[in-house]
């Protein structure tokens, strides 16, 4: 019998440094019954909803099929907590499927890749979402990280690579 709940939320709470590297720090929560998945990544982040100085994206999700689950990942920039233990990305490399009606998904997804993603959507969403970009331009190695990325979705890329 699966004991896994059914979904689970990933939050990426990222950040930049002035010579535009990344890094990161992973948490996971269930969401409690009845709560939305924003509301459970504000939780464990410990970001109000009315905080103007942080975005709370839905960046991605994935089936872990051996866990029977659907994870959702949001990403969190800047961290709320920039002084905590972090991972830093060497490159921002994002997975592909191997054929796009047979094979969408990825063979395997490393957490790098996901993280490399979640950046990429916020690349995105800073050239297209003007309260995103907004808020991202208050934190000027930030927004100098995510103007140094190709401003395309993360599926249109032809190139990953910093």
């Amino acid at each position: 019998m699966n004991d896994a709940a059914p979904v689970s939320v990933e939050v990426l709470m990222l950040l930049a440094d002035h010579e535009g590297s990344w890094s990161y720090r992973r948490a996971a929560v269930a969401p409690f019954t009845g709560e939305a998945p924003d509301d459970g990544v504000r939780r464990i982040s410990g970001i109000r909803a009315d905080d103007p100085s942080r975005v709370v994206h839905s960046t991605s999700w994935r089936y872990l099929p051996n866990l029977g689950q659907v994870v959702l990942t949001y990403a969190v920039c800047p961290d709320p907590e920039p002084e905590a233990t972090r991972i830093t990305l060497d490159d921002l490399i994002i997975a592909r499927g191997s054929a796009p009606a047979a094979a969408p998904s990825p063979d395997q997804i490393e957490e790098a890749n996901v993280v490399a993603h979640a950046i990429q959507h916020l690349a995105f969403l800073q050239t297209t979402d003007p309260v995103v970009g907004r808020t991202l331009e208050q934190w000027p190695a930030i927004a100098m990280a995510l103007g140094a990325r190709s401003p395309f979705p993360a599926g249109e890329l032809t190139d990953v690579r910093a």
